[in-house]
């Protein structure tokens, strides 16, 4: 990604650590995090200094290298366990985190007992498991930005960017390749409440690549479906089921559902590691909820009632039939049939 005419990655391993921006300081300041240990890492996921699925995927496979470092020779299986149990307990929708978890356990183990060799395989299948993923978005931006036309006007909700992936991201790495390539296209950025990821993230990528948007409410989304001004709606995904239902940021679902009422072709862009082939449909999806105070307040100012409570899921689940099609590095699907074809990839 390009901030500041430079490029960075939202992730990356130098010097035997980890090193990710901090995405709760953007777009104010640019800040670079350094990890030494995994349970840093895990706060980071927790407190959301590094979000977006692919990218604590890859920080969570990273987090399981730097335990590797450090497990005692004579406890080290238990010690890998005891972090990986820890990882999984940051964020519980995201099915990349437990995809990058396990890569690195797995592969790791199989070398015991010859630790030195396990504590580089370690580092190695954590370089592995971001470099697909990386590859997975570049692929899926070449991909995707066929179904963009120029002149499209398309609506995107949270951050599906390079910062949330270890680079180019999912639904705006279509959006980049679109812009690369010539087309004139607009994107509508939904603020995305309560955190605001779309106003702050998208907003931010979008105006350092110098692609035209504007942040509109989310609220207002259903306004400019009416005005007939959305012509394509692309978002991320948090995890894809078996029969393509789709967890994504709280707010798709809605906006599934203005896209259906107003005959708009809704897409979902995934990297194969957003696929859970275990997890059969959407009621099956674990729904994270985080803390009220991220609703009656931001940036420690209150926004509503000091006293009434307040609810705050993390996520929604969009059904399979809403969901004109699946962007992924193997090609764009039909949501019912995504799974099966990426379950072929694998095979």
């Amino acid at each position: 990604m390009i901030i500041n005419q430079k490029e960075y990655k939202s992730v990356w391993w130098e010097h035997n650590r980890l090193y990710a921006i901090d995405q709760n300081k953007l777009p104010w300041e640019l800040s670079i995090v350094e990890f030494t240990d995994y349970l840093q890492v895990a706060q980071a996921i927790k407190d959301m200094t590094v979000r977006g699925a692919p990218a604590i995927g890859t920080a969570a496979a990273f987090a399981m290298a730097l335990a590797a470092q450090v497990a005692p020779e004579d406890r080290f299986r238990v010690s890998l366990r005891e972090a990986r149990k820890h990882l999984l307990e940051t964020r519980p929708t995201a099915v990349d985190l437990l995809n990058g978890v396990n890569y690195v356990y797995e592969q790791t183990i199989k070398f015991i007992p010859d630790i030195k060799h396990c504590r580089q395989v370690a580092i190695l299948a954590a370089q592995e498991f971001a470099r697909h993923s990386e590859e997975d978005c570049r692929t899926i931006g070449e991909i995707g930005s066929a179904i963009i036309q120029d002149q499209s006007r398309i609506l995107t909700h949270c951050n599906a960017g390079a910062l949330a992936t270890v680079d180019w991201g999912t639904a705006l790495a279509a959006i980049r390749f679109a812009h690369r390539q010539g087309k004139k296209i607009f994107v509508y950025v939904s603020e995305t409440r309560p955190r605001f990821q779309g106003a702050l993230l998208t907003a931010f990528e979008l105006e350092q690549e110098g692609i035209p948007h504007s942040i509109i409410p989310d609220s207002a989304c259903g306004f400019y479906f009416w005005k007939k001004e959305i012509d394509l709606v692309i978002t991320g995904a948090d995890r894809v089921c078996l029969n393509g239902d789709v967890a994504n940021k709280v707010g798709t679902y809605e906006k599934a559902v203005l896209a259906r009422y107003h005959r708009v072709p809704f897409y979902v862009a995934a990297p194969l590691s957003t696929f859970d082939l275990g997890c059969i449909r959407g009621k099956d999806i674990p729904i994270e909820f985080r803390s009220e105070e991220e609703v009656k307040q931001f940036a420690g100012v209150p926004t509503a009632n000091p006293s009434s409570p307040a609810l705050n899921p993390a996520f929604d689940i969009t059904p399979a039939k809403l969901i004109t099609g699946i962007i992924t590095p193997q090609g764009i699907f039909p949501a019912s049939e995504a799974a099966q074809k990426v379950q072929k990839y694998y095979e």
